[in-house]
């Protein structure tokens, strides 16, 4: 054990030093942080509920309302896209005085964004197949098949809004974030079709982008511009659930009329703000804490895993529950999640979600990072932060912004 210790200390250390003095590392924990909540968020408030010998999704949120603060810590997609403005466009910038094209720019942006998938694809059309010709009901096949997909959405969102990044760049996010008020206030004020809300899925994550473009711009460097996000964000969001109907978990619940993120609602952008306003607030900890090389490390890891954490969490859950139905119901896995018993066993579950999650990580690393290096040559983390430049360089979510 010590040995080990010994040679992790030692490997944090090298990570260390091969990283530039001029990076910023809070990018870095945010994008990981970020990334984290999401995978925790999804392994608390996704159950696959096993009825008469068939699956179905099912939320603790939708019997257990008292958990809803849970969706307030766990919902992290605004920082994603808050990072992946900054990062985009601080590497759109340094691409351009390069002398890149945009084509030869967004080619390197979105490769490894789209690697990864081909995998997740691959293995979900043959496991749904076999699936079916076992005879796997068809609902049962889609419940799966929906719950491990269902992260694609974000990746095709977050390359729309990359290849866009140019004319972004300058764009105030009050303007997004006035669509997104107008489009609720038509859909749920006068009536209009519901259809309309899906407007906002690109203009709601256009308001936290377009904060990460400002954040480049050097106009929310000031800690004041994150206490007024915070405050205002927070706010609006506790005004629009308490007197404007809107629901308060930051997540869908099954059978709830209204969801806050499918589409995004107002008060899931406006919440985003808030969210926004205290990664911006931290920024000055988490540089202090990034100067502990363990933790740089770390966060140095899943960075470089991101995309493969992002898309297999679901996987790894699904994995376990699949196999925890040879030995029988078991309590947290296949039941419903109606009472403190089943919290209590989901978080008894978490580490075997995250040892599954690790095996997938070793499986399809090199989609993401390539083929492993050859005996000799410095490592992958050491490599990219020898190459360095500013946060802003790298690609969108691993998860890269």
């Amino acid at each position: 054990m010590r040995a080990a210790a010994r040679a992790v200390g030692s490997g944090a250390r090298r990570v260390d030093a091969a990283t530039p003095a001029r990076r910023d590392r809070a990018v870095d924990a945010l994008r990981a942080f970020a990334i984290l909540g999401v995978v925790l968020g999804h392994w608390l408030v996704t159950a696959l509920v096993e009825d008469g010998g068939t699956l179905h999704a099912e939320s603790p949120l939708r019997h257990l309302p008292w958990l809803t603060p849970l969706s307030w810590a766990f919902q992290t997609l605004a920082v994603f896209f808050l990072v992946g403005g900054h990062v985009a466009t601080r590497s759109h910038a340094s691409a351009r005085a390069r002398g890149m094209t945009y084509g030869q720019w967004l080619r390197a942006r979105l490769a490894r964004l789209f690697k990864p998938v081909a995998a997740v694809l691959t293995l979900w059309t043959v496991a749904a197949a076999c699936l079916l010709g076992s005879g796997t009901g068809v609902g049962t096949v889609h419940a799966l098949v929906k719950l491990a997909l269902s992260p694609l959405w974000f990746l095709l969102v977050f390359a729309g809004l990359t290849a866009a990044t140019p004319v972004l760049t300058r764009l105030n996010p009050l303007w997004p974030l006035a669509v997104v008020l107008h489009v609720d206030l038509v859909r749920f004020g006068l009536g209009g079709p519901s259809w309309l809300g899906w407007v906002n899925v690109a203009a709601g994550w256009l308001v936290p982008y377009t904060l990460g473009a400002a954040w480049t711009r050097g106009e929310l460097d000031r800690r004041r511009a994150g206490w007024v996000l915070f405050g205002c964000g927070a706010t609006a969001t506790a005004a629009l659930v308490a007197w404007a109907g809107y629901p308060a978990s930051m997540v869908g619940v099954p059978g709830a009329a209204v969801s806050n993120l499918n589409p995004p609602t107002l008060a899931a952008v406006t919440f985003g703000l808030a969210q926004c306003g205290l990664a911006l607030l931290l920024r000055e900890p988490l540089r202090r804490w990034m100067r502990r090389p363990l933790a740089w490390a770390a966060v140095a890891v899943v960075n470089l895993s991101a995309m493969t954490i992002f898309l297999w969490h679901q996987t790894s859950l699904m994995a376990v529950t699949a196999v925890g139905l040879s030995v029988g119901r078991l309590p947290g896995l296949h039941t419903v999640p109606d009472h403190l018993v089943w919290v209590a066993a989901r978080l008894a579950w978490l580490p075997v979600f995250a040892l599954a999650l690790a095996v997938c990580r070793a499986a399809f690393r090199s989609c993401e990072q390539g083929p492993r290096r050859r005996t000799g040559r410095p490592s992958r983390i050491v490599r990219v932060h020898r190459r360095g430049g500013p946060a802003g360089t790298r690609t969108a979510p691993r998860a890269r912004g």
